[in-house]
């Protein structure tokens, strides 16, 4: 990873990755998301990075695709709109987010309210409602 560039998730202020969700992909804080929403958005940035170690070991295991798949060839992330991070006690959380991407030149838009739950001190993605 290149740790100049800045962080995919659209954080601000903007921050190097390596400042930004980067810490939780490795380093002393891997896997060390404090909040559901910052899972979230190191989680996006670990597909705008291709990181699908990463997205393996933040979703849920009861959830948890057998494969985890690369991005396509022609894939492009284009942006990340958190809407709401909401917190229903101390363990589970839920993020509504937008992120687009283009694909071959052809624009699309995933809306999703993604749900999380914090065991042993780790938050994880558990499933998601597609808008």
């Amino acid at each position: 990873m290149i740790t100049t560039l800045l962080c995919p998730c659209g954080a601000l202020p903007a921050l190097p990755c390596a400042e930004c969700c980067g810490r939780y992909h490795a380093g002393p804080l891997h896997l060390l998301a404090p909040t559901a929403e910052a899972l979230m958005r190191s989680r996006y940035s670990a597909y705008v990075l291709d990181l699908t170690n990463y997205l393996r070991a933040t979703w849920h295991p009861s959830t948890r695709p057998a494969v985890i798949e690369a991005n396509p060839p022609r894939l492009k992330w284009l942006g990340l709109e958190v809407r709401q991070h909401s917190v229903q006690d101390a363990d589970h959380a839920s993020v509504e987010f937008v992120a687009r991407s283009k694909l071959g030149g052809r624009a699309q838009r995933l809306h999703e309210t993604s749900r999380f739950v914090r065991e042993d001190g780790r938050w994880y993605y558990v499933d998601g409602d597609l808008r």
